[in-house]
């Protein structure tokens, strides 16, 4: 049964085109035989994919280039993914491919991106979509049924573990300057927001009920939460407390008007129960908003890190919400400075757009201090400007190896020197002029960072030699207490040894050879005295006995 449609010459061994298959397992090239375009879109064509018999009669595997490592097949999927050509892929295609001499090879990909550049670099014919995708699409469900060897469990585990180390190359990528926290943090302050101010204000209409005076002397939402736990009943408020009051409002004033107003409240009575629950209520309030301050001391300490140059021209909060709605730093250097202007404000946009009214004129960085300081005609030039600064921050941020905030504030000085402008009309300086200032600025900057960097990799060096050397000299130690306890074993053996030595020398003796040689038991008695000055008990004892056998020994011999 015919399967797919090409309208190509039949060439070479009727081979029409070759196509490139990537699997976790390896690269794979095709050959499509002859088949006609009619019947492409028919239901029975696509259908006949599915039956192996008939997809194998269409194509065929003319190579297969396996991976050595599930390092290299990431690498290759890395490269595929960004659109580069591997050294692995390159010689696969230049060793497989059949010359045609003038003629361009044609090859088939699913992917256009990694197309166009194999066309540059390997001078080939790319098709694309159409019969490729088609052919493809059973190339993908009968892999493990061409390729010999291969199963399909082998396939199936290969994908999956190639999948895993290319998710997890992608999130591990550049962690100490990775935008997903932000984007979190920002999301969560803003949460934090309205969490916060919803609940301030039931603690108020709760708390109201009892001392309503409170809420016109005390308007801050976190000091109102503190001092309702604090007071608890008004009654109960004396002189003693004024100090307390005091350390909350930071103003001695408001603290005595707060005991004035507990005096004369117009409030009704509460139950202790009522004031356990506004009491815990409150200090709950009141953790939040503690939280709330460290997790934006956290957006700034992140925001230095990962965006230091837009941090530094339009804010930590502002730049991260902007890096929040493009989704991703690269994303928001990707923009251009137009879309910048106008990011947040899409709404406005497109009702402006159907409607044919008046475009927005900023977005997100109307929260900017920039366009809050500039004049209501002046509003749409410097968000404009503004727009371009972030653009050109938010790309050095992206780009650049060691995150500093010299460009930053130079942008920064540049918008005050353009608000004066439309002020008093003083003429600000030249956009090369700062850029070179900045470049020279920035070049110091980074030098001194990667000394200090170096020092800490030193520092990290030294440690570790230490505690190597310290390992090293711990096990010597060892080394030398095993020496000494078998030196100690070593003569102990001697002294066994001399013991024995002297024995054999007496029994020679006790045997008649002392008889004979009489001067030469003498010797060796005096030796053995230099020789032993400090006998001991047990040797004493010793002796005993060898005089006691020598004695019955001599009666012996006399019967």
């Amino acid at each position: 049964m015919v399967l797919l449609v090409l309208s190509y010459n039949l060439t070479f061994s009727q081979v029409l085109l070759h196509v490139l298959f990537e699997h976790a397992a390896g690269y794979a090239l095709f050959g499509v035989k002859e088949v006609e375009e009619i019947g492409m879109l028919l239901p029975q064509v696509e259908e006949s994919v599915l039956n192996i018999g008939k997809f194998s009669s269409v194509i065929r595997l003319n190579a297969f280039f396996p991976f050595k490592s599930a390092q290299a097949a990431l690498e290759n999927i890395n490269a595929i993914s960004e659109g580069v050509v591997h050294a692995d892929l390159k010689l696969f295609l230049e060793t497989n491919l059949p010359s045609r001499g003038k003629k361009k090879p044609m090859l088939g990909v699913s992917d256009a991106k990694i197309g166009a550049t194999l066309q540059e670099e390997l001078n080939l014919s790319i098709q694309t979509g159409g019969v490729v995708a088609e052919i493809i699409r059973g190339v993908r469900l009968h892999f493990h049924s061409l390729v010999k060897g291969l199963t399909a469990q082998a396939a199936s585990k290969a994908q999956l573990g190639l999948g895993h180390s290319y998710s997890r190359a992608k999130v591990k990528f550049n962690v100490n300057r990775a935008d997903n926290m932000i984007i979190q943090s920002i999301a969560l302050l803003d949460q934090l927001d309205k969490d916060i101010n919803t609940f301030s204000m039931r603690v108020r209409e709760w708390y109201g009920y009892h001392f309503p005076e409170l809420i016109k002397i005390v308007s801050d939402n976190s000091s109102y939460c503190k001092l309702a736990k604090l007071i608890g009943n008004r009654k109960e408020l004396s002189e003693e407390s004024l100090e307390a009051l005091e350390e909350v409002t930071m103003d001695s004033a408001k603290a005595q008007a707060i005991l004035d107003a507990s005096r004369s409240s117009m409030g009704m009575d509460i139950s202790p129960i009522d004031l356990i629950n506004i009491e815990s209520f409150s200090s709950r309030v009141v953790s939040l908003s503690k939280y709330r301050q460290e997790l934006q001391e956290y957006l700034r300490s992140k925001m230095g890190q990962v965006a230091p140059n837009l941090a530094a021209l339009i804010g930590d909060v502002v730049g991260a919400r902007l890096i929040s709605h493009a989704g991703s730093l690269t994303n928001l250097a990707k923009y251009p400075a137009s879309t910048v202007q106008i990011l947040g404000a899409e709404k406005a946009l497109f009702r402006a757009l159907k409607t044919r009214g008046n475009t927005p004129k900023y977005g997100l960085i109307f929260h900017s201090t920039f366009i809050g300081r500039a004049a209501a005609k002046n509003k749409g030039r410097i968000s404009r400007y503004l727009a371009n600064k972030c653009t050109i921050a938010s790309r050095i941020d992206c780009f650049s190896e060691v995150p500093t905030c010299v460009f930053g504030d130079k942008l920064r000085d540049q918008v005050e020197e353009r608000l004066s402008f439309y002020e008093t009309g003083e003429a600000p300086r030249k956009n090369l002029d700062v850029m070179k200032e900045a470049v020279a600025e920035a070049s110091e900057a980074a030098a001194e960072i990667k000394r200090k960097l170096e020092k800490k990799e030193k520092k990290k060096r030294k440690r570790e030699k230490r505690k190597l050397e310290a390992l090293s000299t711990a096990e010597g130690d060892d080394e030398e207490v095993e020496k000494a306890n078998g030196d100690a074993e070593e003569d102990t053996d001697t002294i066994k040894k001399k013991k024995k030595k002297q024995a054999a020398e007496e029994e020679i003796t006790s045997n008649g050879v002392v008889e004979a040689t009489p001067g030469k038991k003498k010797k060796r008695k005096i030796n053995a005295v230099e020789a032993e000055p400090e006998v001991t008990e047990e040797a004493d004892v010793t002796q005993v006995e060898k005089k006691k056998k020598k004695k019955k020994k001599a009666a012996e011999e006399d019967e």
